[in-house]
């Protein structure tokens, strides 16, 4: 393994104890708020995943995920806070992040294929980066372009025709 790679590829050790971290987090916040949940933790590519399951209401996903968004920053934030280092963790709570990539990556397949139709570039609505990443993904895997353009929080994807 040249040094480039070995200074890309992820250390195994340093995001299992980011989602360890962010797992004690989450569930102290869990026990302030008197909310029943259980905790699972995995590491998915270069990322620690912290999802809280068994949950039967969507109080700490909110309004298209915007209370999630909100405890995923400030979990990142503990995790900084101990660790010293930047946290690309991601939180999922009930499952939330999974239907909403399912529901996205419908979303690039259909609109890529509606350019590809008519042959020009169409617009969606403003997205947080998770959602346009999984966009952006459907599109290329479509055969098409896609750019992000605005400015936070209104960044929006564009798919491009061929």
């Amino acid at each position: 393994m040249t040094e480039a790679e070995q200074k890309k590829a992820p250390d195994l050790a340093a995001l299992e104890q980011e989602g360890e971290i962010a797992a004690d987090y989450v569930e102290g916040l869990l026990d302030i708020a008197d909310i029943d949940g259980d905790i699972d933790m995995d590491v998915e590519g270069d990322r620690a995943l912290v999802s809280v399951v068994g949950l039967k209401s969507t109080e700490l996903v909110g309004p298209g995920g915007e209370v999630l968004e909100a405890l995923q920053e400030l979990t990142r934030l503990a995790v900084h806070r101990q660790t010293g280092e930047r946290s690309r963790l991601m939180l999922d709570v009930a499952g939330y992040r999974e239907r909403r990539r399912a529901e996205l990556t419908k979303l690039g397949t259909e609109v890529a294929s509606q350019v590809r139709d008519r042959g020009e570039p169409k617009s969606l609505q403003p997205m947080t980066p998770f959602e346009r990443k999984i966009v952006h993904d459907a599109v290329a895997a479509a055969g098409l372009r896609s750019e992000s353009e605005g400015e936070e929080p209104h960044r929006y994807v564009v798919v491009l025709p061929a």
